[in-house]
């Protein structure tokens, strides 16, 4: 998701991103080009495609997916809501209200709970699945960014850029329990559960913290490329990809990094397309998906060959990215184009 590192090369694009007056300098930086629906540079044996485009609410930034309802979550950064989509439907169900500025989203299947990070209130709503309404407001730490639950020990993970801490939610009692200081501006936040380790990108310094879940403690911290944005784990393969939206080192116009969790070590840098922001996995199909949130475009990573496969056109500024790994469906915000589109693996 877009953090605060700035856009290499994007004039006032800073600007935006602080607290005053993002939205006035937004405009500065999209990027032309008509989305199409059809994926180039894919091998012959596996296509992807935009199968729906669904409309939603005023710069869509975060996305969810809970498989087993079959339910996907979408923060309106600037309508302060969150919509609910439908997979068998494709179609928005219901919009909630939640606090000002909503960041970021995260569910828990097991409770059947969401969570939403409201930037400007420094809080973070609980959406009851079951009634699709706010049941509790948890005060965090200084401008939260994103969130993930781990759903076996039942806590949730807060990244507060403001004060460069991550606030550590327990669900029995929806109360922050710990605040764990990482590196400067974090961004994003991803857990992976079977070895109950939590990793944080820092914007500011570039570079990932890695959190034991046992102690609460930061235990090293990896460079990565500059201005790390997005993090995703695929604990299956025991790798964690990392997107980073300044990175020009390779010539390209960024990079997503691959760190073997085995020895916590950046094994492989993957040049990406102009900006990488969010990015998800889905484990089944070895597959990694990157928004490009300049180029209007999704980049597919194959895990095995750890190489862009795909490159596929969306709407206006993708910024968050989800993967239905039971439907091996992608879904992404465009943040300007106030829609989310559905991206099919076909076979």
């Amino acid at each position: 998701m877009r953090g605060r590192g700035g856009v290499r090369g994007v004039t006032g694009f800073r600007e935006w991103l602080s607290p005053r007056g993002r939205y006035a300098a937004v405009v500065a930086v999209v990027v032309g080009g008509k989305p199409l629906v059809t994926a180039t540079h894919a091998p012959a044996a596996v296509r992807y495609q935009v199968t729906h485009t669904i409309p939603v609410g005023d710069g869509p930034h975060a996305v969810a997916v809970d498989p087993g309802t079959r339910t996907v979550y979408v923060t309106n950064y600037l309508a302060n809501t969150v919509s609910v989509i439908d997979e068998a439907t494709m179609t928005v169900t219901r919009t909630i209200p939640v606090g000002n500025w909503p960041w970021a989203v995260a569910v828990d299947p097991g409770t059947r709970t969401v969570y939403v990070t409201n930037e400007l209130d420094y809080t973070v709503s609980v959406i009851d699945e079951a009634t699709m309404t706010v049941t509790r407001t948890i005060p965090v730490g200084s401008l939260p960014q994103a969130v993930a639950a781990d759903p076996a020990t039942r806590t949730v993970y807060v990244t507060n850029a403001g004060d460069n801490s991550v606030s550590v939610i327990d669900e029995a009692t929806l109360t922050v329990i710990r605040t764990i200081p990482v590196g400067t501006n974090p961004d994003a936040v991803a857990v992976d559960p079977d070895t109950r380790t939590v990793y944080v990108t820092n914007a500011g310094d570039d570079t990932v913290s890695v959190i034991d879940e046992t102690t609460g403690t930061v235990t090293c911290t990896r460079r990565v490329g500059s201005s790390p944005n997005g993090v995703a784990v695929d604990p299956a393969a025991r790798a964690i990809y990392v997107t980073n939206a300044g990175d020009d080192t390779v010539g390209d116009d960024g990079t997503v990094s691959v760190i073997d969790e085995a020895t916590m070590t950046v094994t492989r840098t993957i040049p990406m397309g102009f900006n990488p922001d969010g990015v998800a996995v889905d484990p089944a199909a070895r597959s990694v998906y990157v928004a490009n949130f300049l180029g209007n475009s999704v980049s597919v990573i194959d895990e095995a060959a750890r190489t862009v496969t795909a490159t596929i056109p969306v709407g206006p500024n993708p910024d968050g990215v989800a993967v239905d790994p039971t439907a091996h469906t992608a879904y992404v915000a465009n943040f300007l184009g106030n829609s989310v589109s559905v991206i099919s693996r076909c076979t």
